[in-house]
């Protein structure tokens, strides 16, 4: 059963996978190179993700052709979305407050590479109605 306590547990796993991943390589490379390094560190600790996952529209029970990809879909319940710019805009939020709430997902978090300090600056995490609605513990 998916609690509030245990998608804080996975948060802090995933911003210390991020953490890992800035350690080693540093700010400023193209996003594609993170996502790379963030699956196999994932991978390493045996964390289960889907990637580049389609995300479907559902609209008055038709599905619309939209191509909506999520970078990292995490335990099946926690959005991760990997940038590697100078800022983060309302835009990237949008994004992820969209996937979530078509993906039902109840936590998401935007990491931005392109920073000094992932834990300080380079990370944002939102919560939804469904994580307001799981159980705390």
């Amino acid at each position: 059963m998916i609690t509030q306590k245990y998608l804080d547990d996975l948060t802090y796993e995933v911003i210390g996978s991020a953490i890992e991943v800035h350690k080693t390589l540093g700010r400023g490379l193209l996003e594609s190179v993170y996502h790379e390094c963030m699956k196999e560190e994932l991978m390493c600790r045996k964390i289960n993700f889907q990637t580049e996952m389609k995300i479907p529209l559902l609209y008055k029970e038709k599905e619309l052709k939209v191509d909506f990809r999520c970078d990292l879909f995490v335990e099946n319940s926690l959005i991760v979305e990997l940038k590697s710019i100078l800022q983060l805009n309302p835009i990237n939020e949008a994004q992820l407050l969209t996937y979530m709430k078509l993906l039902k997902a109840p936590k998401g978090i935007i990491i931005n590479f392109n920073c000094f300090n992932i834990f300080k600056e380079g990370q944002k995490t939102f919560v939804n109605e469904y994580f307001k609605k799981l159980p705390e513990v």
